[in-house]
């Protein structure tokens, strides 16, 4: 190859790679997985959705707010919350009890409607992560990669965009799982389009109430939505800094009960590094677990089963 061929396809080069880019905002298996292992840079291109939704917070200095608003923003970030801590990691990741088919898929639709990505994405990465804990080969530790980087910097890598399925095999059997992880951004532009058009409905039909259309979308989706990646995402960051060691795991992973609150039961991370079999994360009675209590009202709908107990010699040393 010429040095003017080299020169003309570089640019080429660089489009595609864009385009590539942009197709994956909807399909993420397009193009198949040709980024190499390991590759650690930002990926601007396909990042600039999530930049998009975080700048998209500051529209509440437009569209005003309402309690309807404020409502809906809470009570999608306790549902998607629970979806996350469930079923993303606690069933998903780690297999602490058991859902049929349809309840599983269910709870999926709500975690994928939380922006952070499909569930066999999830459950690759976090498998991964208590493999590797806290070493050069996990993906968000704070001790090798720095804060901004574990909290949300690893998030946007070219290597972190893709699904490793030979993580999950078990989970990639199902194809509504499969499909729903390579179009995951297909559940938030729907619900955001029915944000949108529920507040519209509302100010043409009960106008008093002050809800609009592009309030509902910026409060019950884009406000919503960040606040609860952040706070999901805490646990990579907050949760290997800051807190008490019950277990000496061989992880920076500590209990938090302020993340333990804000995250459903999350926050008892040194728990659940210890022992991350048990669908309670909060072993002593004090601690809050929202997300468990959530399991055991499930359970007694019969919506799911077997959930897996702390084991006595667990508790025993919790104990102490």
């Amino acid at each position: 190859m010429t040095s003017t061929e080299t020169f003309d396809a570089a640019p080429r080069s660089a489009l595609r790679r864009t385009l590539l880019a942009l197709r994956r905002w909807i399909d993420t298996g397009a193009g198949g997985t040709e980024v190499a292992a390991g590759d650690d840079r930002i990926d601007w291109t396909r990042a600039l959705p999530f930049v998009g939704l975080h700048l998209a917070c500051l529209g509440i200095l437009w569209v005003g707010v309402s309690p309807i608003a404020l409502g809906v923003a809470a009570a999608l970030y306790a549902l998607r919350m629970f979806a996350i801590t469930a079923f993303y990691h606690r069933y998903f990741s780690h297999k602490t009890f058991k859902a049929s088919r349809r309840v599983q898929f269910a709870f999926a639709l709500l975690g994928a409607s939380s922006v952070q990505r499909g569930p066999l994405w999830w459950a690759a990465h976090h498998r991964l992560h208590h493999r590797c804990a806290d070493t050069e080969q996990d993906p968000h530790s704070p001790r090798h990669k720095g804060f901004l980087a574990s909290h949300m910097g690893w998030f946007l890598t070219r290597d972190a965009f893709r699904t490793r399925l030979e993580r999950v095999p078990d989970l990639a059997v199902y194809p509504e799982l499969r499909w729903l992880d390579r179009f995951d951004t297909l559940v938030p532009v729907v619900l955001a389009t029915v944000l949108f058009a529920t507040g519209a409905l509302l100010h043409r039909l009960v106008p008093g109430l002050g809800t609009t259309g592009p309030q509902m979308l910026v409060w019950g989706f884009f406000v919503s939505t960040v606040v609860l990646f952040h706070a999901t995402v805490s646990i990579n960051s907050l949760a290997h800094r800051f807190g008490s060691r019950r277990f000496p795991t061989r992880d920076d992973s500590r209990n938090n009960w302020l993340l333990a609150l804000l995250t459903f039961g999350e926050g008892w991370h040194n728990n659940h590094h210890f022992f991350p079999g048990s669908a309670r994360q909060g072993f002593r009675w004090w601690e809050v677990d929202l997300t468990y209590y959530g399991l055991r009202l499930l359970q007694a709908a019969g919506w799911v089963s077997d959930l897996k107990p702390v084991p006595a010699w667990v508790a025993g040393k919790a104990g102490r």
